[in-house]
């Protein structure tokens, strides 16, 4: 193979890479969107094409664990910092996993922006039954979606650090 076409492969591997990585991130604003564990896929596809053609040193591979530690993290934290806010209003665990319930059957049967909406329209129906108030499900409701604006910010933190660390990666190591 020539050295021409192994650089025109390499380029267009880091083009798809990059693309993935931007799709992910960009889909992390739709909460049921595993956007960190997409692009921690495209980037496991970059190291394993990487190391078949024997371009994978060792800071290649502690920076891939450390993405992967990210994803991890986030994909936890992501949970957690909702349900935090949600259960910090005393919203029970039935009517989170109402609403989760919602949004994803929304997003698969429809779309990820339907989904978007059927979450805390879930939440609210359901808190809305259970206290049989429309104020006090309208404040539940904006616990869910204060709790979801901190979760996207982390989330898109972390997806923020995996790009620049794999960029780092492909274009400076």
């Amino acid at each position: 193979m020539s050295p021409e076409f192994q650089l025109f492969l390499q380029a267009i591997l880091e083009i798809f890479t990059l693309f993935v990585l931007l799709v992910g991130l960009l889909g992390l604003i739709i909460p049921v969107f595993p956007g960190l564990t997409i692009m921690w896929l495209g980037t496991l596809v970059y190291a394993v094409l990487q190391n078949s053609a024997g371009n994978m040193t060792s800071w290649h591979w502690v920076i891939f664990g450390i993405i992967t530690v990210l994803m991890i993290i986030g994909n936890i934290v992501d949970n957690l910092i909702i349900a935090y806010k949600m259960r910090d209003k005393y919203i029970p665990w039935s009517s989170i996993l109402f609403a989760f319930a919602a949004g994803i059957v929304a997003s698969i049967f429809f779309t990820p922006l339907i989904g978007i909406a059927a979450a805390p329209l879930g939440l609210y129906l359901a808190e809305s039954r259970r206290l049989k108030n429309n104020d006090a499900a309208i404040q539940s409701t904006k616990a869910y979606m204060i709790g979801w604006g901190w979760a996207f910010g982390v989330r898109f933190a972390i997806g923020l650090v995996m790009t620049g660390l794999w960029m780092l990666w492909a274009w400076v190591l």
